[in-house]
């Protein structure tokens, strides 16, 4: 009984408060000033983490909206960029590959030879792979025969070893089986040149011990094997070695062409014999035709006078 005793005199003292609070805040109104901003004051408080929390959300959200988007951009710029480089490569390997085609068309063959060109498509392959050889891409189809003689701008680079249908094996002037004739430029001292092995130098044979020959002098193939025109540049010397015991000098040289580096070479091959006394027989007919006018005309003239 005592407890709700109590409980009934606080509810009265509480009505009693909030009746005096009320009527006196009718009377000044500082309860509803003080409410008004107080209640502005929590609503910020609660306010302020929630608006905090959402900015950092939406940036958030932006940046890596933007990322992704410069992401894409990147990308999409590495690939354009790596495109760029791959057709300027191209572009450079194509200028480069016609200087090269543009200076052999000014390569002027030996006379009574022709010349054809043909590119390089691979090196020591098929049965003669232990060779120092290269494949090109004409055959007996073009043309091509055994023997053929192979020359660059540098040079002479060697020979055909076996022509296929359509592809040809070269045998290059470096390897160990090639021998070539060749005189020297300035001193006409034949010899026989011969090849190595690729890196080494090539070795000039034959030549006696008191044949002139000296150091940087250019080797020119001599024509005596029937094989290669004479004059072609093919080698320089670059080691003269004299021995007691032996009737020839040693003598090195190297190769004037790069034949790790052949992307395209030139075939030689001879004219017909026919074909030149034709071409001579014309010549010849077309010298008398010439001469035969005037006289024909010098008759004319006489005759008139003649008359």
């Amino acid at each position: 009984m005592r407890g709700l005793k109590k409980i009934a005199i606080l509810i009265v003292a509480c009505l009693f408060v909030y009746l005096s609070l009320f009527t006196w805040n009718l009377r000044t109104g500082h309860l509803d000033a003080l409410s008004s901003h107080t209640g502005l004051d929590i609503s910020g408080i609660v306010l302020k983490p929630g608006i905090w929390i959402a900015e950092q959300v939406s940036g958030f959200w932006h940046r890596y909206i933007y990322l992704v988007g410069l992401k894409q951009d990147n990308d999409q710029l590495r690939a354009e960029a790596a495109e760029l480089r791959r057709t300027n490569m191209l572009m450079g390997a194509q200028a480069r590959s016609a200087a090269r085609l543009e200076s052999l068309l000014d390569f002027r063959p030996p006379e009574k030879w022709t010349v054809s060109g043909a590119r390089v498509i691979g090196q020591r392959m098929g049965p003669a792979g232990a060779l120092d050889t290269v494949v090109v891409d004409k055959g007996k189809a073009s043309g091509v025969t055994d023997d053929m003689p192979v020359v660059s701008l540098q040079g002479l680079a060697g020979r055909i070893l076996r022509s296929g249908a359509a592809t040809s094996t070269v045998l290059l002037l470096t390897d160990p089986n090639s021998r070539i004739a060749v005189i020297g430029a300035n001193n006409r001292s034949p010899g026989m040149l011969s090849g190595q092995g690729y890196g080494e130098p090539l070795q000039l044979r034959y030549v006696n011990q008191n044949a002139a020959v000296d150091p940087g002098e250019l080797l020119l193939s001599s024509g005596l094997s029937g094989i290669y025109p004479k004059g072609l540049p093919v080698a320089k010397v670059t080691k003269i070695r004299r021995s007691d015991i032996s009737l020839f000098l040693t003598v090195q040289a190297e190769p004037l062409v790069d034949v790790a580096g052949l992307e395209e070479i030139l075939l030689l091959s001879r004219v017909p014999e026919a074909a030149v006394e034709a071409g001579t027989g014309d010549a010849a007919a077309s010298g008398a035709g010439a001469d035969a006018e005037p006289e024909a005309g010098k008759e004319d003239a006489n005759g008139a006078a003649d008359q």
